[in-house]
């Protein structure tokens, strides 16, 4: 069975960050570590936040708030997708009507904004006081040091592409299930931003601190095509392909492995569904409001898919 990550560990001679932030008045949140580890709790893991059925003060700075257990989670589910559609967060409490009502407290609190989608529902963003704060409240990892740390998103920042955009989060959801399902056990989620600003640098690194640089990227095909190996992306005809969404997991055996996603919609033609199809992403088609999963050929993947799942 998977031990789950106690903070307390690295806090034990220095104190939680909610000592320290609520006057260090010794404020321990009752978290209940002994139970099984809940796939729900992986983006929180590593943040000091109530996860309790009580709301419980949290402070960012000069700023007091109120949160509970799923709320918590709310916000950083959100914030590590940028965009997820409101009714898929009402799976984080146990009763929509309770998911509705904690929406509208986070947005009355001003931690997150919503939007409306073209399929009635509405998608929702952090605000910048609702990225700030999860930030506010990450523990210092002391056992993994070297591990990269989930990134959170505010805002929009491709309107055009929301309704795509909302599907991601449910895309994760069907892949953890299957993950966790066969052992593995997920450490955090890379998006597409995050790989293609790490290839921008790679592409101007050379042109760094050169005061006649044109803006053109520095590197040949070649050069290019071994960054792909590398990140292990798919390269073709001078371009690299990039997922939604990479899921960095470990399986049974404790081994470091990964999962490409990418959602796709019955409107994808030609040359471009050729490419989703060859890219060894694990596709996800969109249908209306569901999302079904299919892997794409081409290239092996450690966890190719190959039935075609539909959800109505």
């Amino acid at each position: 069975m998977w031990a789950r990550y106690d903070p307390r560990q690295d806090n034990r001679d220095r104190g939680s960050a909610s000592d320290r932030s609520l006057g260090g008045r010794g404020c321990t949140r009752d978290r209940d570590r002994n139970e099984a580890w809940d796939q729900s709790d992986v983006f929180t893991r590593a943040l000091d936040l109530p996860r309790g059925p009580n709301r419980e003060q949290v402070r960012d700075r000069d700023r007091v708030y109120e949160l509970d257990g799923a709320e918590s989670r709310m916000l950083a589910t959100v914030g590590t997708f940028r965009v997820v559609a409101e009714r898929d967060l009402y799976d984080l409490r146990d009763d929509p009507d309770g998911g509705r009502r904690s929406a509208r407290h986070l947005e009355r609190e001003g931690l997150i904004r919503t939007s409306p989608v073209s399929s009635g529902d509405r998608a929702v963003v952090l605000t910048d006081r609702g990225r700030d704060l999860l930030e506010a409240n990450r523990y210092e990892r002391h056992d993994r040091p070297h591990e990269p740390r989930q990134t959170f998103y505010a805002g929009l920042r491709k309107p055009r592409e929301l309704t795509h955009d909302t599907k991601v989060y449910p895309a994760y959801r069907r892949t953890e299930e299957r993950l966790r399902g066969q052992g593995g056990r997920v450490r955090r989620v890379v998006l597409d931003y995050e790989l293609k600003r790490d290839y921008q640098r790679f592409l101007q690194e050379r042109n760094r601190g050169k005061k006649d640089c044109d803006g053109r990227p520095d590197r040949d095909p070649a050069e290019i095509a071994r960054w792909a190996r590398e990140h292990e992306l798919p390269y073709d005809d001078g371009h690299v392909r990039f997922p939604d969404a990479r899921i960095e997991y470990e399986d049974r055996d404790g081994r470091s492995r990964h999962e490409d996603l990418e959602v796709v919609t019955a409107h994808y033609r030609g040359a471009h569904a050729g490419a989703a199809a060859k890219s060894g992403f694990t596709c996800y088609l969109s249908i209306g409001g569901s999302v079904g999963g299919r892997g794409g050929g081409g290239r092996r993947t450690a966890h190719p898919r190959i039935a075609e799942e539909l959800l109505r």
